[in-house]
């Protein structure tokens, strides 16, 4: 997540009470099952395995942090329905998908395909498909959920704007790396079932103040001024730290963390270095910089060396200015020609084409869809 400068209180507040009323319409109080038997009901132990396997993909597939925390709706999911072991695998990475394809840039998101083959899930691109489509029945098609990634980056721009430059001197980590830090310690809560009791507000500000406590001496003071801007009483929050504190992230892994975080932000500032060095440091952001125009850069021409050349370099915000430019006809018609051409393309060819198609034509070379169950069927 980009840190931009401390914003003010109104904000922050907006924000906040946003996350809370959305928390408190879809979250539900998590009551472990205790698993009849080993092949038809999904163990608590069963469900970490599987978040801690998603981490990993995560992980290598370098996706954003809010795509791995709107994956948790695998918990909303394994709620509503009974379904078996054998299945979980095929569950969490449908989840992994819509949330992939939720969170991050449509460049970015890995095809079904691919997916399939790198997490070695044992599923075919058309039963997790399939799987998909059953997950966003249950949910009603409502993924947008608040998590506790998003309460942990509210609450860290709290004490930033309250604060600021503070977690710099106190922590030796500049906003950023404190950010990367508190999010790989929310991997490893979210891997655990019994932290699932926590609101995911609770669990990011339990993370927060723990970590302040660490690091501040005057935590109290900033514990005392979060809990005054949230529906978060003190006894919970005493609670909530003490269940946390059980459950720490293992040295190991949080100096793994810190040495990531650290390197990351060296990287960037490299890459700012040598931008720097070739004067292709982009400039500062403002309102008129989606209207800037092209920029001319003079190369020698072929056959005269000392004749310069015009080269037109078009940037996205060229690309932009023209999309906005098109009439609602103009992109209706383009529309029109798009769905066309993937419909004509994926009659013949099995391509893109093939997703327009019933689902029942999906289904013609796929093991049928295993029998979920309501929650509450026997």
């Amino acid at each position: 997540m980009k840190i931009p400068e401390p914003w003010g209180h109104p904000r922050l507040s907006f924000l906040l009470e946003k996350a809370a009323s959305r928390e408190a319409e879809l979250w539900r109080v998590y009551v472990p099952k205790k698993p009849s038997s080993p092949d038809t009901d999904i163990s608590p132990s069963q469900r970490d395995e599987a978040v801690r396997w998603l981490t990993g993909l995560h992980r290598r597939l370098q996706l954003y942090p809010e795509t791995l925390a709107l994956a948790s709706i695998v918990d909303r999911f394994l709620a509503s329905v009974k379904a078996r072991p054998k299945y979980l695998r095929c569950i969490a990475i449908a989840c992994f998908f819509l949330a992939a394809k939720t969170s991050e840039e449509d460049e970015r998101v890995p095809s079904l395909k691919e997916l399939a083959v790198s997490s070695s899930c044992g599923c075919s691109p058309a039963e997790i498909l399939r799987m998909e489509r059953i997950v966003l029945d249950k949910l009603s098609w409502d993924l947008h959920s608040a998590t506790a990634l998003d309460f942990l980056h509210i609450f860290h721009a709290m004490v930033l704007s309250c604060r600021s430059g503070l977690l710099d001197v106190a922590s030796g980590l500049n906003r950023s790396q404190h950010l990367s830090l508190l999010t790989r310690q929310l991997y490893h809560c979210l891997a655990d079932h019994t932290l699932l009791q926590l609101k995911g507000s609770e669990l990011a500000l339990a993370l927060l103040t723990l970590e302040l406590e660490t690091c501040c001496p005057d935590w109290l003071p900033l514990t005392f001024d979060l809990l005054k801007r949230t529906q978060i009483n003190s006894s919970e929050l005493i609670w909530s730290r003490e269940l946390v504190a059980r459950h720490p992230a293992p040295a190991a892994a949080r100096q793994t963390a810190l040495a990531e975080s650290r390197s990351i932000s060296a990287a960037g500032a490299q890459m700012h270095v040598l931008a720097g060095r070739v004067s292709l440091s982009p400039p500062p952001l403002s309102p008129g910089l989606l209207s800037s125009p092209p920029v001319q850069l003079q190369t020698p021409a072929a056959g005269h060396p000392n004749a310069p050349q015009k080269v037109t370099v078009r940037s996205k915000s060229s690309t932009k200015r023209k999309v906005e430019e098109m009439t609602e006809d103009d992109i209706y018609a383009d529309i029109k020609r798009l769905y066309n051409e993937d419909s004509t393309a994926g009659a013949h060819q099995g391509g893109p084409g093939v997703r327009s198609a019933p689902l029942s034509a999906q289904e013609g070379s796929s093991s049928p869809c295993p029998p979920l169950q309501p929650a509450g069927a026997p």
